[in-house]
């Protein structure tokens, strides 16, 4: 659902509005959390338990993909010139805090409930306190201005016959964007499995790292989008694909015989400063490559659509390389992607829309 979000959102922010677009997302996303907290059981009322889950999963899943490009998009045009990577870099800034606080509530709610009460019933309080927080987000986006007044001008705007137009920044974002969401899911989610399985660092432990790896990763966000304005962020781009290609594989070997989880934390944090190249600026490049009548549509379809082949597919992938007995030819593969990445990174103008 997240390419069709993206498209669906997308093409309304380049229609109607930044800031509309996003509130009915947010608004979508609410009530995806309402419905899952209201489910009825597969006890009460049988496949249909099973359906609602689905909508209520297939209504979160559109409103997450419209997200992202809208946000990139709104957060590139409201910075000046020379502080947009400052700012876009809050993107993730958010993306990961989210992550840290769904583990986090977790963690409160199994301290006040049994594992029997969260599974009969508590499960359901995350669900209404997330939908509370998605409507509470319409209080700030109601004193948010729109980033850009200049929509209105053009008749197609937020068409993919206006898309297709832009057609080269489009395959620069889906180029850069395969081999960078196939980083992001690598380090960010499959780094705790290959911990476990391969490694044989305890769960917890690993559970461990990865939230302090990630608190890390969350604040240096806003550094590395400040370094971004001044190095370039075509630059940044070009330095992570170096980096990744040269060290991921190694820091994943160098992790497969640790021993001291202290030493596995910072070969986490070795991953995650490489990451972090690509992530501070992947929000304004991206917008930075359209025109503004089809810059939402452009740099959310554009993420979505390589994010969810790549990226969300990134562990299940490494597993099957590691089932198959040659757990080294997903880096060989996650090697060949980020090529890509270099590649394109180097043909992206100098210049771009935003200047």
């Amino acid at each position: 659902m997240r390419p069709i979000g993206s498209y669906v959102f997308g093409s309304l922010g380049d229609k109607i509005g930044r800031k509309s677009s996003m509130v009915i997302s947010v608004v979508l996303m609410a009530l995806g959390s309402f419905m899952i907290a209201a489910l009825p059981t597969k006890e009460v009322a049988g496949d249909w338990a099973i359906l609602l889950l689905l909508v209520a999963r297939l209504i979160q899943g559109m409103s997450v993909g419209g997200e992202y490009g809208i946000a990139a998009t709104y957060l590139s045009e409201l910075a000046d010139n020379g502080k947009r990577g400052f700012y876009s870099s809050f993107q993730y800034v958010t993306l990961i805090g989210g992550q840290l606080l769904a583990v986090l509530s977790i963690s409160i709610m199994l301290f006040y409930f049994s594992d029997a009460e969260m599974k009969d019933y508590a499960w359901r309080i995350l669900f209404v306190i997330g939908g509370i927080l998605a409507l509470g987000s319409l209080v700030v986006r109601s004193i948010m201005s729109e980033s850009t007044q200049e929509l209105h001008q053009h008749r197609d705007r937020g068409t993919f016959k206006a898309l297709m137009r832009s057609w080269k920044p489009f395959l620069l974002v889906v180029g850069i964007t395969s081999g960078g969401s196939l980083a992001f899911y690598t380090i960010t989610t499959y780094t705790k499995t290959f911990m476990t399985d391969t490694a044989g660092i305890d769960p917890n432990t690993a559970n461990n790292i990865m939230l302090w790896g990630l608190l890390v990763l969350m604040l240096i966000q806003p550094l590395f989008g400040y370094l971004g304005d001044r190095i370039g962020h075509k630059n940044f781009l070009i330095i992570f694909s170096v980096l990744a290609f040269i060290m991921v594989y190694p820091l994943f070997m160098l992790l497969k015989d640790v021993q001291s989880p202290y030493y596995a934390f910072l070969l986490i944090l070795g991953l995650f400063v490489i990451l972090s190249f690509y992530t501070s600026v992947a929000g304004i490049f991206k917008a930075n490559l359209f025109p503004v009548y089809v810059r939402a549509l452009g740099t959310g379809f554009g993420y979505a659509i390589p994010n969810a082949i790549f990226g969300g597919s990134a562990p299940y992938v490494a597993l099957q390389f590691k089932n198959a007995g040659i757990e080294n030819g997903f880096f060989v593969y996650v090697a060949v992607m980020i090529t890509i990445v270099f590649v394109v990174a180097v043909l992206l103008p100098k210049k771009g829309e935003l200047e």
